[in-house]
């Protein structure tokens, strides 16, 4: 680094902390001492009654208060604060080592935006981490990210990381929990943002008080955050296998019954198979509405792939097709009235008129949703 600028901000939140925040602050200075690196020690302080901040300001830590409550706050307004071209966050429960920060640095210097650091393969100290975080928690949390987000990180939820400040400020980080460290990783992938991991190491922290995180309403919230920003897992992928499994059976169950074993499945089958038809439109029609307002409001990248499907169904296209599928529900009901007509409108055999009276239902009832949704699809698509 040339002149004065400040390469690095080690970013450490707080509350609370006065236990354990030197030991975080002079390790984290002792780092750059030793490694030449021109930084320094901010602390988030997010409104501690002990010691923390006359500790931090003691060993020359720049504090600043953060009144809004929560992590995501508490971070966020640090990195804005920040005056290192790189930052590096952890907590300051000792729980992490501020003296081995260079494979994050090298990382940061090589390129990349975003280095994660992974527990898992830099070794997790015995009772540092409780069994339902290990072996539960986290794993689960981390493979949902993966398969969501297609990012090839282990530990989505490791507390230090090291980041680009400007390239992280750019993709709109929000939340202002625990879910502030999932938002950080998946907002980088969404904005094409280069990502690695280092391994690093997770001790059981000092502080006398117990952690601030909630195991099952802060893993709730890091859960709801990857299904809210995933409308294809949420409503796509859910909605297509309704509608598929649901358009096979109806298609046979139109024409005869269907034996499996001792099992007769027959027109109460068709039923449900045709709910499930409307069920899964109704969540494919969710997908549509939800990733085109997060689009056009802002929390999702542009795709191109859902702009050359928005191009090529249009609002003209929608109208024809459910009009087309309303008609198919008129024709199915016309021919079920022919039949009823045929005994002089008195007693019908059920299991033969139901098996167009339900699809002509559901048709009718389909077209109808699809002209509406045509309609507001195009509202929501008057912005871009």
């Amino acid at each position: 680094m040339s002149g004065n600028q400040t390469e690095l901000t080690v970013l450490m939140p707080c509350l609370n902390e006065e236990a354990t925040i030197g030991t975080c602050i002079s390790k984290a200075l002792k780092c750059m001492k030793e490694n030449g690196i021109h930084g320094e020690v901010l602390i988030a302080d997010n409104g501690s009654l002990d010691r923390s901040i006359v500790i931090a300001e003691q060993l020359g830590a720049r504090v600043i208060n953060v009144a809004e409550k929560g992590y995501g706050n508490a971070l966020l307004a640090g990195i804005r604060e920040a005056h290192g071209k790189f930052v590096i966050m952890g907590d300051s429960d000792d729980s992490y080592d501020f003296s081995k920060l260079m494979p994050f640095i090298e990382k940061l210097r090589e390129g990349y935006d975003l280095v994660m650091g992974n527990r898992f393969k830099g070794g997790i100290q015995k009772g540092a981490m409780p069994p339902l975080h290990r072996y539960l928690g986290n794993p689960v949390l981390s493979f949902t990210g993966r398969l969501f987000f297609r990012i090839g990180i282990r530990d989505f939820h490791c507390g230090l990381r090291g980041f680009n400040r400007e390239s992280i400020l750019g993709i709109g980080l929000n939340t202002t929990g625990m879910e502030f460290a999932s938002e950080m990783v998946v907002k980088s992938a969404l904005n094409n943002l280069k990502i690695c991991e280092v391994p690093t190491t997770l001790a059981k922290d000092g502080r006398e008080h117990p952690p601030h995180l909630n195991t099952w309403r802060d893993g709730w919230r890091h859960l709801r955050f990857l299904l809210i920003y995933s409308p294809r897992w949420l409503f796509l992928y859910p909605g297509l296998f309704f509608m598929l499994a649901g358009l096979i059976l109806s298609i046979i169950l139109m024409t005869q019954s269907l034996n499996i074993g001792r099992v007769r499945l027959d027109i109460h089958t068709l039923l449900y198979a045709n709910t499930l038809i409307i069920l899964g439109f109704q969540f494919i029609s969710f997908f549509a509405f939800a990733k085109l307002f997060a689009i056009t409001s802002g929390l999702l990248p542009q795709s191109k792939n859902f702009d050359k499907l928005f191009r090529y169904f249009n609002l003209e296209k929608g109208i024809l097709a459910g009009i087309a599928v309303i008609i198919t529900g008129i024709a199915l009901s016309v021919r079920a009235l022919v039949l009823w007509e045929s005994v002089s409108f008195g007693n019908l055999d059920p299991i033969h008129v139901l098996r167009l009276v339900i699809p002509g239902c559901t048709c009718i009832i389909l077209g109808t949703q699809i002209l509406l949704n045509s309609f507001f699809l195009s509202m929501l698509g008057l912005k871009s």
